[in-house]
């Protein structure tokens, strides 16, 4: 340790002024070097007032923005959450054509707007052939029941809470082969069905142990609806949630919080399935998003 300086008064007055001098400026560049410490918060402070999105995205995706923390953000019509460091979140849907405008209120009153392109994506057509036939064309009182149980799901995938789960990267629930990918056209036996697929299908044995790809809450477990079989829904936050259909087994229920990574359930071939794999799908609300390009955005 080096000792202060001692001022010795045995020094001459000319010494003493030299010695004085030096130790003024010592405490000067000490001041100078404090006052660039407590500066550094003005730079970010400057920083914070930015509005970050990306400049595209393909249809499917799920966005992830950063704006000034108490900032008022809407799309679409609709407020979206905001974290308490300015994380936002929404997704655009598979026929989204247009930009995505995003409009940004700070605290302090001034506004802006993000423009992002949506970048078009090819939809192939999928033949799947050997469903049970009751499922590739129901009718009566079988697509009353369709309609029925999926309007819980629907229901289910309303929740908003301010929790951010979905800002952490996600992972895979189970591995395996892609057998079937999101947006593509789907034809049943021959029979178109009409819309794009919802989700990501990913072929596995029957029983293989299916984890949370996320954090969140389990707000829909079911494990005999007709069309989906073993369904489960799991919210991540901010409206933002995963479903996972055609299990075999689920392991939690409705209410419970579950970790990255933790076993909820096993791949089976429920429902309209022709062999065991699992189903998985993502939705921003009411906006379906591509659980394959969420994994690819993370580092």
């Amino acid at each position: 340790m080096t000792a202060s300086p001692v001022l010795s008064l045995a020094l001459p007055a000319s010494a003493m002024r030299r010695q004085l001098c030096r130790w003024s400026l010592w405490g000067a560049a000490s001041l100078l070097c404090s006052a660039a410490v407590l500066a550094q918060p003005v730079q970010q402070a400057s920083d914070s007032a930015a509005v970050r999105f990306p400049a595209s995205v393909e249809q499917g995706s799920m966005i992830i923005g950063r704006v000034p923390p108490g900032s008022t953000v809407q799309y679409r019509g609709r407020t979206l959450r905001t974290t308490d460091y300015g994380t936002v979140v929404f997704g655009v849907g598979r026929n989204e054509t247009e930009s995505a405008i995003v409009q940004v209120r700070r605290p302090d009153g001034t506004q802006t707007q993000a423009s992002i392109a949506v970048r078009p994506r090819d939809w192939p057509t999928e033949y799947v052939n050997g469903v049970p036939p009751q499922t590739a064309s129901p009718k009566g009182a079988i697509a009353e029941r369709i309609r029925r149980e999926q309007a819980q799901v629907t229901r289910a995938r309303e929740r908003d809470d301010d929790r951010a789960d979905f800002a952490q990267p996600f992972i895979w629930p189970v591995k395996g082969r892609i057998s079937g990918r999101f947006g593509n056209a789907r034809v049943y036996n021959g029979l178109p069905s009409g819309s794009g697929h919802s989700g990501m299908d990913i072929a596995a044995p029957t029983g293989t142990p299916v984890k949370a790809p996320a954090g969140g809450i389990v707000t829909f477990a079911n494990a005999n609806l007709y069309l989906t079989g073993g369904t489960l829904l799991i919210d991540h936050g901010f409206g933002i949630s995963s479903n996972f259909l055609h299990l075999s087994r689920i392991d939690v229920k409705v209410g419970d919080r579950v970790e990255q990574g933790q076993v909820i359930a096993a791949v089976g071939a429920t429902g309209r399935a022709t062999g065991p794999h699992l189903h998985w799908g993502m939705n921003w609300l009411d906006v379906r998003i591509d659980p394959l390009l969420v994994l690819e955005r993370q580092p």
